[in-house]
């Protein structure tokens, strides 16, 4: 005898599957230590978990809008994009992977300038965007370096660098390595005028960043625990035929050894560089 114990007498749900909306994404964000923060507390915030104070990793739109008052700024030399110099093909063309990350990111490179007022006082903000090809440094970078250390310059601006990057692009080669030398150039050029350069790093700064323009700014500034180094520890480990200690390439470590001037929070990172820039930058 057959007993119809599990057919419905009505179809209750008629919603399609096509149809099924999911929760929004980004409402909730999980830090590594496990704490759950609302994405509008976080933002809040600006980005920091108020749970156990990790930082999360944001790019030039959110660092503008914390940094420059009331968020509004100038963006200069937007229009400058990569180009495929070399016809370089790894796993796909490079022309390719900018088409892509060009579309995924809204973003035309992996460093944006923007000039605005800090707290009332006027200055130029270069910051890189990690989602673009990990931050990486190539000829585009260098060259918006370039042009806004020369607007600094002509309008006598304190300026300031965001890091946040792997390193050079390998996509680009020698061309990549070529910006080292250009930026340098121009920082040298930046404190003949006797204008302030201050730079945050922020995690991750890694490779010819760490080694270069990263370390060479008047006031050093880093984010708590940020991963700030050359290579990699298995790398200097293999090199040197040593253990590391422990954390030996966070921003805490970097500090105790004299690399970096202060940790600053990125809650508090409006004021300490208002304050820095009052203190120290040369007026016209």
């Amino acid at each position: 005898m057959a007993f119809d114990w599990f057919k419905r007498k009505a179809q209750n749900i008629t919603t399609s599957t096509d149809e099924k909306k999911d929760v929004p994404k980004g409402l909730w964000h999980q830090t590594p230590s496990g704490k759950v923060v609302e994405h509008d507390e976080l933002k809040k915030n600006n980005y920091v978990s108020p749970e156990d104070g990790f930082h999360v990793r944001i790019g030039s739109a959110e660092f503008f809008s914390i940094l420059f008052d009331e968020g509004k700024f100038t963006e200069l030399d937007a229009n400058v994009e990569s180009i495929d110099i070399l016809s370089f093909k790894d796993t796909k063309s490079y022309t390719d992977r900018l088409k892509e990350v060009k579309a995924k990111t809204k973003l035309t490179d992996s460093i944006r300038n923007g000039v605005g007022t800090v707290n009332g006082t006027e200055m130029v903000v270069s910051c890189m965007d990690f989602a673009f090809i990990g931050g990486s440094l190539g000829s585009v970078m260098g060259e918006k370096i370039r042009r806004a250390i020369d607007y600094c310059i002509e309008k006598r601006l304190p300026y300031m660098i965001i890091c946040q990057s792997g390193g050079a692009r390998m996509q680009e080669a020698t061309y990549s390595l070529m910006q080292l030398a250009k930026v340098q150039a121009k920082l040298a050029q930046l404190s003949e005028a006797g204008l302030l350069y201050i730079a945050y790093l922020c995690d991750p700064t890694f490779g010819g960043i760490t080694a270069s323009f990263a370390m060479t700014a008047d006031i050093i500034m880093a984010e708590p625990k940020a991963l700030i180094g050359f290579a990699g520890p298995r790398v200097i480990r293999e090199t040197i035929g040593r253990d590391l200690p422990e954390g030996f390439q966070t921003s805490e470590f970097l500090q105790e050894k004299g690399f970096v001037d202060f940790i600053v929070k990125r809650t508090e990172i409006k004021e300490v560089v208002s304050k820095t820039v009052n203190l120290l930058a040369v007026k016209a």
